[in-house]
């Protein structure tokens, strides 16, 4: 089968046995939202969702922002694509292959070259700001560098001069009370601005809370071979996701919205609860295998789950010491949201790498594992399995060579504490951005890491998962 490249003019020709292609006028769209940060996640997720409203009639597309200078390539790809890119999804069975077209354009913005963004921020057309920057793009400041929310700010003084009316700016990013955060950090760059912004802000800008889920592995080479080979299209950037999709959030907008809840969006005032179903779960889940796997030899988050010592590690650690962290949701058991976390984990279909899940550890274990620890420690509960996935998170730091490890913006602080802990475990604790007062000072639980740490070390990472799922809390309980 020859292979079709991408472009708006071909789209018919694309549409080859097993490609769901576009029925809808891509030009009837506009350019409605403008989202930071172009990578799979949301091209497989709010891209989706707005996708599927546009082939019901909706008028909404996505005007996409490249805010990195490594978002290039992407910007590149998809703007000779006109913003067309394939969506695989890999479940059990067969993959399903759709061409997405709510993305209509997709410009690159790095940092010095503000104009695309302002643009795009500014447009009387826009009326949502949506960001997937990732955690680590909500740190604070250093001293004379400009974040993402000062960028943003910047853009936010030209639309209020320009009188364009009010934004909703929708945060797609895993944090807790991603709404509130957003605004804080937008609030605090429009503050070091100046000008009055702040009040203009408060009184045109919205922030709603969401969550949301979909696994979204990095695209491969063989993902692009596949492709071209099963279904004869031609596409520098397909996504890669798993079937199962959610999104939860608040119905708290400034200027209107797509109808997401046409394709399964979720309106809810309790969008705490599923992020912390969400968090203290999924994420943590995945951040507490991934890097004692990645010790082990491992490369896919399916093996670790086949290995039966990592997977009862991540089972107790989630069903014991997570579980009765959180609220039940009606309607929505706890239970049954972790039988789907657990069986997502589990899944061949997308083969995601743990390499990835790795990313930003700083930034992800505070928001995913800590808080469990913190409210078991309130109520003198398990802490064991968490204690020794951060244990393993510190040997992976201080023993996998700088150059393999996964990106983290804050890994060469980090790595400085891990090499610390090499002779006293207790020194990682030091590391404030991750382990607040009360777990540092904490003697139950800085025991039960030292002795994980050691585990870990002396013993090897399964070995520690085979104790931790034991709730064993000493190394002492277990002959050696």
């Amino acid at each position: 089968m020859s292979a079709t490249p991408l472009r708006q003019a071909g789209l018919a020709a694309a549409a080859h046995p097993g490609v769901r292609v576009p029925r809808y006028d891509r030009e009837a769209l506009e350019p409605r939202i403008a989202h930071i940060g172009v990578g799979g996640f949301v091209r497989s997720h709010l891209a989706l969702y707005t996708e599927n409203v546009a082939a019901q009639g909706g008028a909404w597309g996505i005007a996409g922002i490249g805010s990195r200078r490594e978002d290039a390539a992407i910007a590149s790809a998809l703007t000779r694509q006109d913003g067309l890119y394939t969506l695989i999804e890999k479940g059990p069975g067969e993959p399903s292959v759709a061409i997405i077209g709510s993305v209509l354009s997709v410009r690159h913005a790095p940092p010095g070259a503000d104009a695309a963004m302002t643009e795009a921020i500014a447009a009387a057309t826009t009326a949502i700001l949506s960001l997937t920057i990732t955690e680590a793009g909500y740190a604070e400041p250093s001293a004379g560098t400009p974040t993402t929310f000062d960028r943003i700010a910047a853009a936010l003084r030209v639309r209020r001069d320009r009188g364009a009316g009010p934004l909703t700016i929708l945060s797609l990013d895993n944090i807790p009370a991603n709404g509130t955060v957003t605004r804080r950090a937008t609030l605090a760059a429009a503050e070091r601005l100046g000008g009055g912004l702040t009040s203009w802000i408060d009184g045109h800008c919205c922030f709603p809370d969401s969550m949301v889920d979909r696994i979204t592995p990095a695209t491969s080479d063989a993902d692009r071979t596949w492709l071209r080979e099963a279904r004869g299209l031609d596409d520098a950037w397909p996504v890669v996701a798993e079937p199962f999709r959610q999104w939860v959030l608040e119905d708290d907008f400034a200027a209107g919205r797509p109808a997401w809840e046409r394709d399964g969006a979720l309106f809810s005032d309790r969008v705490g609860d599923w992020e912390r179903y969400k968090l203290r779960l999924l994420n943590a889940g995945h951040s507490s295998m991934a890097y004692l796997a990645s010790l082990a030899g491992l490369t896919y988050v399916d093996e670790a789950m086949a290995d039966p010592t990592l997977r009862a590690l991540v089972e107790r650690l989630l069903r014991v010491e997570a579980l009765p962290t959180l609220a039940e949701i009606p309607g929505h058991p706890r239970e049954a949201y972790l039988a789907t976390v657990l069986e997502r984990f589990a899944s061949r279909g997308i083969r995601d790498q743990l390499h990835r899940v790795c990313q930003d550890g700083s930034a992800k274990l505070p928001a995913f594992l800590i808080p469990t620890v913190v409210a078991q420690l309130q109520r003198d509960g398990p802490i064991v399995c968490a204690a020794t996935a951060l244990a393993g998170w510190a040997r992976y730091l201080a023993v996998t060579v700088p150059g393999d490890q996964a990106f983290d913006a804050s890994g060469a602080t980090a790595r400085v504490h891990a090499a610390a802990a090499v002779d006293d475990p207790r020194a990682f604790l030091e590391y404030g951005a991750v382990f607040p007062p009360e777990l540092r000072d904490d003697e139950r639980f800085s025991t039960a890491f030292a002795e994980a740490y050691r585990r870990v070390a002396e013993d090897g990472p399964l070995a520690a998962c085979v104790r931790a799922a034991a709730g064993d809390a000493t190394r002492s309980q277990l002959p050696r």
